[in-house]
């Protein structure tokens, strides 16, 4: 793996992702890797759902990959306590939910505090849950988005570290708006990735940094360059987060 300029070679960090259907964010993750655009490599991914089709990347990329069927468990308890185990199989320095449709347990979020990521179809926190794009156009937002954040136990509630907005058209539908709004997610996660795989963001469960400083509000990805913008982001006071 190549190095960028301005940083320092390093093992690349270990990433397992979790997915449950098409897996078109596990994708871009793979190919913003395999790019050098992220210092980290995929090394395994796992699939709630045997007929997943975002395996077929794992399959096509050469990736260790494994089904556990969340229908084979009597519990919500047990199916997570041998997820984690199936994780930790892999040594990750990350955990990556990429559409993974499972609600986790407590116990499940403690034992990788600081170390799961999600992304979101929202620009949180609004519209937590399911069917954000119905929602923001049935209150008629001018804008709506994602939101990478890391996971704990309050669904969609963790800290925010990165959103990527993304304007409603008069005529949108809830499918054209979905639309945008992956592609949107396509640079937003690798990118987002990339900060906490650098180092650059930080949360062990109690204040959110970037750079070694508090980040209280979510930087945000620029629809055009890329760049990451939002320059009062970092000089208000520390407070706790999640």
């Amino acid at each position: 793996m190549s190095v960028p300029a301005g940083q320092s070679a390093a093992t690349p960090k270990r990433l397992v992702v979790l997915i449950s259907g098409r897996g078109s964010n596990l994708g871009a993750l793979i190919e913003a890797c395999e790019q050098d655009r992220i210092p980290a490599q995929v090394v395994g991914v796992i699939s709630n759902r045997p007929d997943a089709a975002g395996l077929g990347f794992a399959e096509q990329h050469h990736i260790p990959h494994r089904v556990l069927n969340h229908r084979d468990y009597p519990s919500r308890e047990a199916f997570d306590a041998d997820l984690a185990t199936a994780i930790e199989d892999y040594a990750p320095d990350l955990v990556i939910l990429a559409g993974f449709m499972r609600i986790l347990t407590p116990g499940f979020v403690d034992r990788f505090t600081g170390r799961m990521l999600n992304i979101h179809p929202s620009l949180l926190p609004k519209y937590r849950g399911l069917d954000t794009h119905a929602r923001a156009l049935a209150d008629g937002e001018p804008e709506h988005g994602a939101s990478v954040h890391f996971v704990t136990p309050e669904l969609d509630g963790g800290p925010v570290i990165m959103q990527a907005r993304v304007p409603v058209d008069p005529n949108d539908t809830p499918d054209t708006l979905a639309a945008r709004v992956q592609q949107a997610e396509h640079r937003l996660y690798p990118e987002a990735v990339r900060r906490v795989c650098s180092g650059e963001i930080q949360w062990s469960g109690r204040i959110l940094q970037a750079d070694g400083s508090p980040l209280e509000a979510p930087l945000q990805l620029d629809e055009d360059t890329h760049d990451v913008s939002g320059p009062d982001a970092r000089s208000r006071p520390p407070h706790p987060v999640g």
